[in-house]
């Protein structure tokens, strides 16, 4: 057989391979992650896999609302890995204030080692686009936050808003959420107020308390 029509490439670095066999096998953990928001109809809690997967999915079919241009499939990459550091530091509820405190810390040091996992070149691209989505300074990461919104709160909307009851959330911290839509897509932030309006109207949400009022 002529050498340029062979079909495989020996790797040159022999142990390239078994980095990346070694990270496919780890980020699988992502499947153990349970989120508080429950599949639509009322399934069971969502794991951070099927969250990831259904964003990037997402992010492909809604991307004629993002609100400039942007690299599709580069963004659709970020909504992949961005929660792959949950894996080691587990999932930090967005209504979760104590949790926020350590979030950061707790999310580096698991990106230091799991992005580590890999060849050189692969952790570099993959923790550049982890740390762009959490510097949130692209149109990319922008619509990518804003999948990490929508996504959610699609599935809770389906729900009846049972999370949201729950948990005890209201309105007010929901938007707290919510607003960095607006930066990746005008369009579906009408949409996400138009699901919130019609929420709060049936009750989903837990009225301001007067300690609610003294929160900064």
């Amino acid at each position: 057989m002529d050498e340029n029509t062979k079909m495989t490439k020996e790797p040159e670095d022999p142990e390239r391979l078994a980095r990346q066999l070694r990270f496919i096998l780890e980020v699988d953990k992502e499947k153990n992650i349970l989120r508080q928001t429950h599949l639509s109809g009322h399934g069971r809690r969502e794991d951070d896999a099927e969250h990831a997967w259904h964003m990037a999915l997402m992010c492909w079919l809604l991307r004629e609302y993002a609100n400039g241009p942007i690299d599709t499939g580069k963004a659709m990459l970020m909504c992949l890995v961005h929660d792959l550091v949950e894996i080691d530091a587990g999932d930090t509820y967005a209504y979760d204030e104590e949790g926020k405190k350590t979030q950061h810390t707790r999310e580096e040091k698991a990106a230091d080692r799991i992005f580590g996992l890999l060849p050189k070149d692969q952790a570099d691209a993959l923790r550049g686009l982890f740390e762009e989505f959490e510097r949130d300074d692209t149109m990319e990461a922008h619509f990518a936050h804003a999948m990490d919104n929508f996504q959610p709160l699609l599935l809770n909307n389906a729900n009846g808003g049972a999370d949201w009851k729950a948990h005890g959330v209201t309105r007010d911290q929901v938007n707290g959420r919510q607003y960095k839509t607006e930066a990746g897509s005008e369009v579906l932030f009408a949409k996400t107020k138009e699901i919130l309006d019609a929420n709060e109207a049936a009750g989903c949400f837990r009225k301001e308390s007067k300690e609610d009022e003294k929160r900064p």
